[in-house]
């Protein structure tokens, strides 16, 4: 479960978030739209802990998400997979070293990290570009990579920030329909876009925001 209750933020004098609350169900796939300067970036930095608000909390698996701690931030972050626009893939490491790192750093022994990362490969349709440079690889190629990254060591939640930012109509499909059947596995995704279409064909809970507010929470919705 997490709750968000009456989340405000401001950076000087303009207010980036204003109220915001909501509660999402474990096992929910949610969309969250709305036009630039919405309040989306900084509300999903909020919830993977980048961001401490001005009032508010949000509460996710017994940790104030918004008021942690520096100490427990990467405490936290161990228990979400995160997914960003830009894939964050380390350029000197294949598709395999880049899943594999987020176990290592981790301290996982080898046998498992081998096992487990051939597993999430496949998953996302990448076993076959395992050895392959992020430079080699095609816009939604990274992006399954990043998404492994973050399926890697069983999260509960997956946390996505505008993950078809970069990609075209086809690959953006493809890879909604790869979160989609991640979602159907029962785990909890948070899927941040401002990208009609897509949002639309998923037909999933959609809250939307405006200038800082929740203006619309609806189930099955169509983005318009």
């Amino acid at each position: 479960m997490i709750e968000v209750e009456n989340l405000t933020k401001s950076y000087g004098k303009k207010k980036v978030l204003d109220g915001v609350s909501f509660k999402i169900k474990g096992g929910e796939f949610v969309s969250i739209v709305g036009a630039s300067g919405a309040g989306k970036t900084t509300l999903i930095h909020v919830l993977i802990g980048k961001e401490v608000v001005d009032h508010g909390s949000v509460k996710i698996d017994n940790y104030d998400v918004a008021n942690l701690k520096p100490s427990k931030v990467q405490e936290y972050r161990r228990k979400v997979g995160i997914v960003f626009q830009d894939y964050k893939l380390l350029p000197q490491k294949t598709v395999f070293e880049n899943v594999a790192f987020a176990l290592e750093v981790a301290g996982y022994g080898q046998k498992f990290i081998e096992k487990r990362t051939i597993e999430v490969l496949k998953l996302v349709g990448l076993e076959e570009q395992r050895n392959n440079f992020p430079r080699q690889l095609s816009g939604g190629e990274a992006q399954r990579t990043a998404i492994a990254r973050a399926l890697v060591h069983d999260p509960e939640m997956i946390i996505a920030d505008e993950p078809t930012g970069n990609l075209d109509p086809a690959n953006a499909q493809a890879l909604a329909k790869l979160l989609l059947r991640i979602n159907q596995y029962g785990t909890t995704v948070i899927f941040a876009s401002h990208n009609q279409d897509l949002v639309s064909t998923i037909k999933k809970r959609v809250i939307t925001l405006d200038r800082g507010r929740v203006t619309g929470d609806k189930m099955n919705a169509t983005y318009k």
